[in-house]
């Protein structure tokens, strides 16, 4: 699973625990449930085969569900089976024998069901259970986490038709335990087993679900049924089905079939959205030394999902998030292409290999982090791998609450905690010192080891230590014991001194972390004008001291050269040193460094220098960096800086980068950059475009106001914003219908970026009916986002000037409406 973290920090949902039996639910109300040890979940019997005939009630949200589930006993002989079914109505529970169903004795708690079964069975022998059910999720009375906002199983998109624009759909999400929302089944990610289902759904609609479709049959009502099988095991956990009207795009990977399922509106731009998956699945396949392994693999867009995106075994289910036009891509779509190889990685590191408990996650979820800064390596050079390693550490760095929690948790208050930046983020950093301490033979030879092993079965985190030790022939608990089971990470403060007396270089490191010292190898480069010494050293105890006998002074020493650490580092360099590294050091990390740490020093002539140079900086990313950091009051700055920046905004092939020199220079408000915005305006970058009408409107607001209106009738991203923003400042009541819809139909992050001007818009329209739309849509917000901090205290802010302006407008109607909006989100 690939989570989406918001525009705004979120705070984490409320969780309900669904307890297994009554027996575990009294020992966990009695009881702190973080001194509860989370062991694997006993097996007592073992799943085989899970075969579904379903339907759908598209008016109540029903599914009505026939099962034949195929087990075994696990060792010992056992006469009673245990099986996951939430809040389902339950018609009829037999055992087959003989072609026939026999009923059996069962009692059922909406949660579980207890089965007497007819006698006692062997592990040499299987037994098939018949269930009759419907399951009924949104009466499901259940909750989700900050990583998982629902989790009833089954979701009924638009099943009335009643919401316009928005397509009729059915789809499933089945991680961490809400499968046996929709079949009952032992709903733990220990368990694998094959399965086959059958869907019988209105004839005009496509379906999805694991493995290959073996059968589509056409029935007299108007229905069809599809026939899916997954010939090969795997967790319920990574079910699914999918119904809905997508169009399906069909490409291939050495002869399997790679599909491509999106809304009608959005079937164009298949290869531009998912384009790349063969490549990646290649690249996957020849990294590993494991190709593959299912027979087929789909991808599908679906609306109102609730997390980012799902590793359902050979069928990822996606967000709309990942759905763009070919423009919206020629500004970048990096985070949709994450989702893409992220979930793809799970398919060996989740599906084919699964984590045998949710203490243990980071065996899935770790390694699916990892493949992301793998790809960005691989496609985009190592730049882009350093930058979204040293990004993805700075998510799990500004968590504090995080800093407390080990990788591996065998105590936790809900399972959905474990989705977290500790088990994505820091796991994912831990796995790439990993591979530079290794190496990256021993480190992927480790991974083939593992996968191989535990191929369509379960692991944990000690495996993964096996693997890897013999794949490199070294020692590895050390490494294990603290960045896998313990909390935490080092706070290295790094000092220098020279004593030219001496010719010594010193060099003080200091662990200021309460607790015990991390065990640290690090990688040390000194630099003496054209020549750089490599050395390699280790940090085993709270404060050290390294020495260097040099010929002279060196022009910089570099602690951490590889730029892998994961740790809060305090790096006590000079300007001057700073500045050597930036036009020295081989890596993303150097400059980013430089440029942080000489941000604050613009007046300082070598910091100048470094900033005038980055404006030019080979990485994009870095140019942005510098563009953003400039500090235009200082006139050195601004002298050296605006015919560079001019210069780039003209001549860089990057759009993102042109669209952050236009944004700067749209602020000085200079006359002289007008032609150059007007040349800009005609982009097919929507960035360039949004950042080319901030610069007109700045210059000259009548004319930026009909740009505007003549280009809202095609703005996504970047500019759908802009245009919104001024049209919502500088806009009337003609405007408001453009306002209104874009707000309505946007997303978090975009409708957070439009908020304050569509508050603005809904104070001053002089139409009362407009001004009661833009307060419905204001109280919407601060319910929909209501764990966002603090938001819903900004809205009624908002909501108190809206009453106050339409009291003042004598429009007494609208007036009260914000007041008793006000009142619903107090």
């Amino acid at each position: 699973m690939h989570l989406k973290y918001p525009a705004l920090a979120i705070a984490a949902l409320f969780i309900v625990s669904l307890k297994t039996t009554e027996v575990q639910a009294q020992t966990e109300n009695s009881a702190d449930p973080m001194n509860i040890y989370r062991e694997t979940v006993t097996k007592v019997n073992d799943l085989v085969h899970t075969k579904l005939d379903v339907r759908f009630d598209y008016k109540k949200r029903y599914l009505y569900g026939k099962e034949w589930v195929t087990l075994k006993p696990h060792i010992y002989p056992t006469d009673s089976l245990r099986l996951d079914a939430k809040g389902m109505d339950i018609k009829n529970i037999s055992v087959v024998k003989n072609g026939r169903n026999v009923p059996l004795k069962y009692t059922y708690n909406q949660l579980t069901l207890n089965i007497h079964l007819d006698k006692k069975y062997t592990n040499n022998e299987s037994y098939t259970i018949y269930i009759d059910y419907t399951s009924k999720p949104n009466e499901l009375k259940v909750e989700g986490s900050a990583a998982i906002n629902d989790a009833k199983g089954l979701y009924f998109i638009n099943p009335d038709s009643t919401e316009k624009g928005k397509p009729v759909q059915i789809w499933t999400q089945g991680e961490s335990e809400s499968s046996s929302a929709w079949f009952p089944t032992i709903d733990k990610p220990n368990q694998k087993t094959t399965d086959e289902i059958s869907m019988t759904v209105p004839g005009k609609y496509v379906t999805l679900s694991n493995g290959r479709l073996a059968s589509q049959k056409k029935n007299a009502d108007g229905t069809r049924t599809d026939t899916w099988k997954m010939d090969l095991p795997h967790a319920p956990y990574l079910f699914m089905m999918a119904v809905g009207n997508f169009k399906i795009y069909r490409d291939q990977w050495r002869g399997k079939e790679v599909s491509y399922y999106l809304e009608p509106k959005y079937a164009p731009y298949a290869k531009d959205i998912f384009g790349f998956t063969p490549e990646v699945m290649e690249f996957y396949s020849k990294t590993l030394g494991v190709d593959y392994p299912w027979n087929k693999y789909a991808q599908i867009v679906v609306r109102d999902y609730v997390s980012g995106a799902m590793e359902n075994t050979s069928a990822t289910l996606h967000g709309e998030q990942v759905q763009h036009t070919r423009r919206e891509l020629i500004d970048g779509g990096d985070e949709s292409r994450i989702d893409i190889v992220h979930e793809l990685f799970h398919q060996w590191f989740g599906d084919y290999v699964t984590a045998e408990s949710w203490s243990n996650l980071t065996v899935n979820e770790s390694f699916a982090d990892f493949s992301e800064t793998m790809w960005m390596e691989h496609k985009n050079g190592m730049d882009a791998g350093n930058e979204y390693n040293y990004k993805s550490m700075q998510k799990y760095l500004s968590s504090p609450k995080a800093y407390t929690e080990p990788l591996v948790r065998f105590h936790y208050d809900d399972k959905e905690d474990v989705f977290d930046v500790v088990t994505y983020e820091k796991g994912g950093r831990i796995l790439n010192m990993l591979r530079h301490y290794l190496g990256n033979e021993a480190f992927y030879k480790g991974l083939n080891i593992y996968l191989k092993t535990n191929a369509f079965k379960t692991g944990e985190a000690q495996q993964v230590r096996l693997a890897m030790e013999e794949a490199s022939g070294k020692d590895l608990n050390w490494f294990f014991n603290q960045w896998y089971y313990r909390a935490g990470h080092p706070v290295l403060n790094i000092s220098y001194q020279w004593d030219e007396d001496t010719k010594t270089q010193k060099v003080f490191l200091q662990q200021t972390q309460d607790g015990d010292a991390f065990i640290l190898p690090l990688n040390v480069d000194v630099y003496n004008n054209s020549n750089k010494e490599h050395k390699q050293v280790w940090m085993r105890n709270k404060a050290d001291t390294l020495s260097f006998k040099l010929g002279a002074k060196p022009n910089l020493v570099n602690v951490d050269a590889d730029k892998v650490l994961l740790a809060l580092k305090i790096d006590n360099k000079t300007p001057a040193e700073f500045a050597y590294q930036y036009f020295n050091g081989p890596l993303y990390l150097d400059r980013h460094e430089a440029l942080e740490a000489l941000a604050s020093h613009q007046d300082n002539e070598g910091a100048r220098k470094v900033l005038i140079a980055a404006l030019q900086d080979k990485y994009a990313p870095l140019q942005i960096e510098a563009i953003e950091g400039l500090n235009l009051k200082n006139d050195d700055v601004r002298n050296a800086a605006l015919p560079v920046l001019f210069t780039v905004a003209q001549t860089t092939k990057n759009t993102l980068v042109q669209a952050a020199a236009l944004n700067i220079l749209a602020k000085q408000k200079s006359q002289a950059n007008y032609n150059l915005f007007k040349q800009a305006i005609s982009s097919e970058s929507y960035a360039v475009q949004a950042a080319a009408l901030n610069g007109i409107y700045q210059l000259n607001p009548t004319d930026g106001l009909q740009y505007a209106n003549k280009l809202k009738g095609d703005s996504e991203g970047p500019l759908k914003s802009r245009v919104a923003t001024i049209l919502g400042t500088a806009g009337s009541d003609n405007e408001w219908p453009f306002i209104y819809e874009q707000f309505k139909a946007s997303r978090r992050a975009e409708r957070m970026e439009l908020l304050e001007n569509f508050a603005q818009m809904t104070t001053r329209v002089i139409n009362p009916a407009y001004a009661q739309q833009g307060i419905a849509e204001l109280i919407a917000t601060a319910k929909r986002y209501k764990e966002t901090p603090g938001l819903v205290p900004a809205i009624i802010e908002m909501l108190t000037q809206v009453k106050d302006q339409r009291t003042k407008m004598k429009d007494e109607a609208s007036a009260k409406a914000a007041t008793d909006a006000i009142k619903a989100i107090q």
